[in-house]
């Protein structure tokens, strides 16, 4: 018994340690998002649900919750933002080419469509990141409008 009593003061000691470290935060300006809504004008309930389902683990600039404060977690939701970002990352829009742009909403449309977008880990915290049939159709129509100008950009060159 006092064995476990000595791991189990170990195991606190350390995770009390460990709150004194943590990964960076993503925690970038919104004027990194500006040059993707100025490009792709999404309407204002696109760009509300982009704001509130996307763009905390798809751009430079991430609402962290309060429990973002604990370690390990912090460096669980830090991994998914790195991972997100790596996918699709509106706050270097202007570095992608028109073919990239064109792919990227591609994809976008393909993963919000079959609901693998936003990640049921992400909703279960951020229930209104949840989108509805109605919210999924709307961004998708915007995607392929998007997608639609890019093609004749494509097509031109």
């Amino acid at each position: 018994m006092k064995l476990i009593k000595k791991i189990l003061l170990a195991l606190l000691v350390l995770f009390i340690i460990a709150q004194f470290f943590g990964p960076d935060k993503n925690e970038g300006d919104y004027a990194s998002i500006e040059s993707f809504l100025n490009e792709t004008k999404p309407s204002t309930e696109v760009k509300g649900i982009l704001k509130e389902s996307c763009f905390d683990c798809h751009s430079s600039v991430t609402r962290y919750p309060w429990y973002n404060n604990i370690t390990p977690v912090n460096y669980w939701l830090a991994d998914h933002i790195k991972h997100g970002k790596g996918h699709f990352d509106v706050s270097k829009w202007d570095e992608y080419s028109v073919k990239k742009k064109d792919h990227k909403l591609d994809e976008l449309i393909e993963m919000v469509e079959d609901k693998v977008m936003p990640l049921d880990s992400y909703t279960w915290t951020h229930s209104e990141a949840k989108l509805t049939d109605a919210q999924i159709k709307a961004v998708n129509d915007w995607a392929k409008g998007v997608r639609a100008t890019y093609a004749a950009e494509l097509s031109n060159d």
